[in-house]
């Protein structure tokens, strides 16, 4: 898969898991909102659809590992945009083992550029640098894909 075409995938991704976070819907029900309610290209859906599913079924151990790599904040105190793209970041670190640790911290760091506040990136980047140490040492993961 093309590197844009995650890159899309990643952000509409976002914008599903803020509509989750805010509105409540399930991943299932705002994936189909997102697709009907705006003209994206179908490049990257799967993909979209992997990290919003995979973040669902795994949102206890998703978040338990950004509580543990940023002591300084909680978890319910981050704004919904941090905490939606550490989520996807922390993600791909402990499940998408064919996505190479730089390629998630800087896909993390371009979208919280995009869609964060002015602090967002680099506490984006500190979070999940910590967290790639600890479950990614020497970045030596498998190849498997997300799971």
């Amino acid at each position: 898969m093309p590197t844009g075409t995650r890159r899309r995938a990643r952000e509409a991704a976002l914008k599903v898991l803020y509509q989750m976070d805010v509105a409540g819907f399930r991943a299932d029900e705002a994936l189909a909102q997102y697709w009907t309610c705006f003209d994206v290209e179908a490049e990257g859906d799967e993909y979209a659809g992997e990290l919003v599913r995979g973040i669902e079924q795994s949102v206890e151990d998703v978040d338990r590992a950004i509580r543990d790599a940023s002591s300084r904040w909680r978890l319910e105190r981050m704004t919904h945009v941090d905490r939606n793209v550490l989520r996807i970041g922390a993600f791909e670190l402990l499940r998408c083992r064919d996505v190479p640790t730089a390629v998630v911290l800087d896909e993390a760091i371009e979208l919280a550029r995009r869609f964060g506040s002015e602090d967002s990136p680099s506490f984006v980047n500190g979070v999940l640098d910590k967290l790639a140490r600890t479950s990614r040492p020497g970045d030596g993961g498998s190849e498997d894909t997300c799971t």
